[in-house]
């Protein structure tokens, strides 16, 4: 049997990563992996991509006894499958959870005013972003290990802060977390398990470029000063970072990774 290797920062520990079928959840599952961690790889509806990703992820050296990743089906807005997404990785992995990476989140392609908005696209962007986001701090602040190790990394937004029209609903859906992952770090006090936010600007993925004009990407590229959108390799490392030992002073914090696009 292979002993877990010391050299990886995250070798022997678990993590759930929500919404990492695709994009940038994808992107930390993987790279979590490639650290070490014996991953659980989350979706909605896209069974198909999950299946690839955590196929990808068996493919690497083995750090122990079973898979190195698991695939399990739950929607963040649900607290039973929120619940029972903990309950398979603890199942799978024989381990209770150290790290959360919360990745799961909607954002309405048709980028409406307020005056615009629909009552129902509102309803589901709040339910996913910011009640997904609760509910999955919620059972990981009751489940994680505790005692050090213990992380909870919620993926927020940078329009937070550019404050861009069109983006009503989805910033204050994403301000909400953050101003929740900083109460919530007080409240972890004692059990060594550390809360934060990334927060990306502009990254290439399918729900950056759904909705978008060829001409409006070029203006969001012009207004980095890169000269470029974000890619997912640009965000993998922080969440990394402060999914391992050498993260633990950083705590209730919200971390913006832009490129100094605001």
């Amino acid at each position: 049997m292979t002993s877990p290797q010391p050299s990886l920062p995250l070798a022997g520990r678990v993590a759930i990563v929500t919404g990492s079928s695709r994009g940038i959840g994808r992107a930390i599952a993987i790279h979590l992996a490639e650290l070490g961690a014996k991953v659980v790889v989350n979706y909605t509806t896209k069974s198909a991509e999950a299946e690839r990703v955590a196929a990808e992820i068996n493919e690497l050296p083995a750090t122990g006894k079973g898979p190195r990743a698991i695939v399990v089906q739950a929607d963040v807005s649900e607290p039973s499958q929120v619940k029972s997404l903990f309950d398979e990785a603890e199942k799978a992995f024989e381990s209770p959870v150290h790290v959360l990476v919360n990745s799961a989140g909607v954002l309405d392609a048709k980028y409406p005013t307020i005056a615009n908005a629909t009552l129902e696209d509102f309803d589901r962007t709040f339910s996913v972003n910011t009640k997904g986001a609760f509910l999955c701090s919620k059972e990981a602040a009751n489940r994680l290990k505790q005692g050090g190790g213990g992380r909870i990394i919620l993926l927020t937004s940078s329009v937070t802060r550019s404050l861009k029209p069109g983006y009503a609903a989805y910033a204050a859906s994403k301000a909400a977390v953050e101003t929740m992952v900083k109460i919530l770090a007080k409240e972890l006090k004692g059990t060594g398990i550390t809360a934060n936010c990334v927060a990306p600007g502009p990254i290439a993925t399918e729900m950056f470029f759904e909705g978008k004009s060829s001409e409006l990407v070029e203006k969001t590229a012009a207004e980095s000063p890169f000269g470029r959108v974000g890619e997912v390799k640009d965000v993998v490392p922080l969440v990394g970072f402060l999914a391992s030992d050498g993260g633990e002073w950083i705590n209730g914090q919200i971390i913006p990774v832009n490129g100094g696009y605001v």
